[in-house]
């Protein structure tokens, strides 16, 4: 289901892998999905399909931001 994100939305920050912070807003005018993923537990095939689905769609602006629950 597609959900058009409120600009209030783009205040949030999240951390990136180099453990800096960063801005939703420096994705705004970009398609993201966000996904929290299971990174620790062994189910993480679903790697290969999300990076297929980034190389597919990216000249597009698409983004896919993960979030590892470290479960």
């Amino acid at each position: 289901m597609y959900k058009e994100v409120p600009l209030s939305e783009y205040e949030h920050e999240g951390t990136g892998r180099n453990g800096e912070a960063f801005s939703l807003s420096s994705y705004k005018g970009k398609v993201l999905l966000i996904v929290n993923s299971a990174t620790h537990c062994g189910f993480n095939c679903q790697y290969s399909e999300l990076e297929a689905m980034y190389e597919q769609y990216k000249a597009k602006g698409f983004e896919i931001l993960d979030f590892p629950s470290s479960q």
